[in-house]
Parts: C-alpha cells; sequence; structure tokens
C-alpha cells in the first residue's frame, strides 16, 4: 500500500473498490426482496459505509504514490493517519446510520460486514494474479 515507490499499479486497488461499489446495489435487492425495502435500504446503506472507508484507502494510497521523494517516516505517519481517518468515516456513518436514519442495526452492519467481505475476497483474488 503505502510503498513510496515509482510504479504506480492503482488497478487493484480501483478492482476492489469497484467490487464494492457493484456489490451494494445487488445486495439492496437482495434484502429488499427477502425482508423488505426498509431492510434493503439498511443493507445498501452499511455497503455504502463499507465503500466510503475504502475509497479513503485508495486516495490515500493514491497520494503517497504521487510522492515518490516521501520517506519512510512520512509513509508511516500516513498509514497511521489513514487508520484513524478510516475508523472515524465508519463511526461517524454508522452512527448517521442508527442515530439519525434510524436503520435497522442488523442488516446495516450485515450489508456493512458484507461488502467487507468482498473487499477482502477481491484483494485475496488479486494477489493470486501477480
Amino acid at each position: 500500500m503505502f510503498t513510496g515507490t515509482r510504479r504506480i499499479d492503482m488497478t487493484g486497488t480501483r478492482r476492489v473498490a469497484l467490487v464494492q461499489a457493484g456489490f451494494a446495489p445487488i445486495a439492496a435487492l437482495m434484502g429488499g426482496a427477502m425482508a423488505g425495502v426498509e431492510t434493503g435500504l439498511a443493507v445498501l446503506y452499511g455497503a455504502l459505509v463499507a465503500l466510503a472507508v475504502s475509497l479513503i484507502l485508495v486516495w490515500r494510497e493514491r497520494q503517497s504514490m504521487r510522492h515518490p521523494e516521501w520517506d519512510q517516516h512520512r509513509l508511516f505517519k500516513l498509514f497511521i493517519r489513514t487508520g484513524f481517518e478510516r475508523l472515524a468515516m465508519l463511526i461517524g456513518l454508522l452512527a448517521v446510520g442508527l442515530g439519525v436514519l434510524k436503520l435497522s442495526p442488523l442488516p446495516l452492519l450485515l450489508g456493512l460486514m458484507l461488502a467487507q467481505f468482498g473487499w477482502l475476497a477481491a484483494a485475496t483474488g488479486r494477489k493470486g494474479n501477480k
């Protein structure tokens, strides 16, 4: 991820984000068909939360790749900062979904979890292609 090398291979992280983006409407339709529209919206919101958190990672990775002059210390600080940003985004979006929008917690977390498993599956498949 934060290597600082000149080689820019963003196809993997983009592909993983695209997998999550493609998964969101599919999960919403399945949840809506099985348990109703409100459940489908909660699953969709959970999947979109996972996508938003993933897009922060893609954004920071692209930022680090544009600056090959950054040393390992700076890249490590960026890595830690990105972790905190992703956690803050996750907590904030979950608070909005559960508190403000009053979405059902179980489908919301199920959508988040399934989207994260999609991230894991796409990232694992990416390593096999190299």
